[in-house]
């Protein structure tokens, strides 16, 4: 197979802007911790992306994960009565204090479950989802291995100590980003500073969301093994950052560390759009299909992160795969678009076809291969 190589420009945002001082990530008192800018998928910042950690009341996330799609599903109602079991009744940690005699609305666990980080709550939603919370975590392991979480094992829904209970880093941020994409009708009880079950009120451990009105996310974590844990997101300028930083010494050290990240991320890099969803760039040559030629571009908006001042200087050239040859499906890629940066290579994007391109009837199929044939013999 041979490649057609063809410059493609793009209006970027920022390209008036003047270059700007970068400084180096911020050293963070953890065990590991990850930044990532949301719209580009880009990885700021990372260390022990991959090592296995605790993630205490982080495994939460997977938890809400699962119950968002039964609800969807129409497993579970938000406006369904569950009463808690004897087992979750009585299991330690953090609770949203529920009573054995009086059922509790899904929508109430759920906020029990994400605010007061209640363990009763996730206990009962795993029981009414799954049977047993034994099953559940089954559930939620099979859950991860779709989302491509690699890292992760689940061996409860609460995210008390286990010795095969375990995340990463990297996966504690695709299921932060799942959340948000997937189900964003629920993604703004993360934000609830405060709510109120059982005639208790309980404060989010979220210090950020009463420091920075931008962090609109997400969870926390704590056991004595784990350390302090936190994951959070912050949407500023248009943009989405996720942070997540584990094995911190107090609560006050996670939200300062992680304030740290979000900040860095957000003054010193700029998130342009390269290309808007289903927007050809480029037509290519179909051979033997109905039709000649097919879009080229991506499915969905792709953007990039550069540091501030620095877009002007990114190059664009989209090099597409020859021949291509009829049926095309659309989504299936037909050529990669090479971003590069001061003439370094930064990235490379998958172009795909955005439209199908049936193959040809009998004479059509046989009169392009006959083209073919003299374009190969010359040149």
């Amino acid at each position: 197979m041979k490649s057609r190589t063809l410059l493609v420009s793009v209006s970027l945002l920022f390209a008036g802007l003047a270059q700007a001082f970068t400084p180096p990530a911020p050293d963070i008192a953890g065990r590991a911790w990850l930044l990532i800018d949301a719209q580009s998928g880009q990885t700021l910042t990372v260390k022990d992306e991959n090592t296995r950690i605790e993630p205490a009341s982080l495994t939460k996330l997977m938890t809400a994960y699962v119950t968002f799609k039964a609800i969807r599903e129409g497993k579970l109602k938000l406006d369904q009565k569950l009463t808690v079991s004897e087992k979750g009744w009585k299991t330690e940690g953090s609770r949203m204090f529920l009573d054995p005699k009086v059922p509790a609305t899904v929508d109430d666990l759920i906020k029990g479950m994400i605010v007061q980080s209640g363990n009763d709550a996730c206990v009962t939603l795993a029981e009414a989802i799954a049977g047993s919370e034994e099953v559940f975590a089954q559930v939620m392991n099979k859950e991860a291995k779709r989302l491509g979480m690699t890292g992760s094992n689940f061996e409860n829904s609460t995210g008390l100590p286990g010795a095969n209970h375990y995340m990463t880093v990297r996966d504690l941020e695709i299921i932060a980003q799942a959340i948000i994409k997937d189900f964003p009708e629920f993604y703004p009880i993360y934000a609830i500073k405060e709510f109120k079950y059982n005639n208790i009120s309980q404060p989010n451990r979220n210090l950020l969301l009463y420091r920075d009105p931008n962090v609109d996310g997400m969870k926390t974590g704590h056991t004595e093994s784990a350390g302090y844990n936190l994951v959070a997101s912050t949407h500023r300028d248009g943009r989405r950052l996720i942070s997540v930083v584990v094995g911190t010494s107090s609560p006050e050290v996670r939200a300062t560390e992680s304030g740290k990240l979000l900040n860095w991320g957000t003054q010193f890099f700029d998130t342009p759009k390269l290309y808007s969803a289903k927007q050809a760039i480029s037509q290519a040559r179909v051979w033997k299909g109905e039709s000649n030629e097919v879009g080229v571009g991506f499915l969905e908006d792709r953007y990039i992160t550069v540091p501030k001042g620095d877009a002007q200087k990114l190059k664009l050239e989209l090099v597409t795969t020859e021949p291509l040859i009829a049926p095309l499906k659309a989504g299936q890629q037909v050529g990669t678009v090479k971003v590069t940066l001061d003439g370094k290579p930064l990235t490379e994007l998958k172009a795909v076809a955005l439209n199908d391109v049936p193959e040809a009837g009998f004479f059509g199929r046989a009169w392009d291969a006959i083209k073919l044939w003299f374009k190969g013999l010359f040149g």
